[in-house]
């Protein structure tokens, strides 16, 4: 019944996860900063953003 209601976004979506999930090294090639942000989800994402830009910061004060 979950299928019936799932739209083609969502279940190609579901899919792709699934498909990462058995086999991640063949994602080598195919993988961006989509996959990047969507396997950690929004709190992991905007944790990445701020330790990059903590590190921007603080070599921009040292060297």
């Amino acid at each position: 019944m979950q299928n019936e209601k799932e739209t083609p976004e969502r279940r190609r979506e579901r899919m792709r996860q699934e498909e990462l999930k058995r086999n991640p090294s063949s994602s080598i090639h195919g993988s961006g900063l989509a996959d990047l942000a969507g396997s950690l989800g929004w709190k992991g994402t905007g944790l990445l953003i701020v330790l990059i830009l903590a590190g921007i910061f603080i070599t921009a004060i040292f060297f």
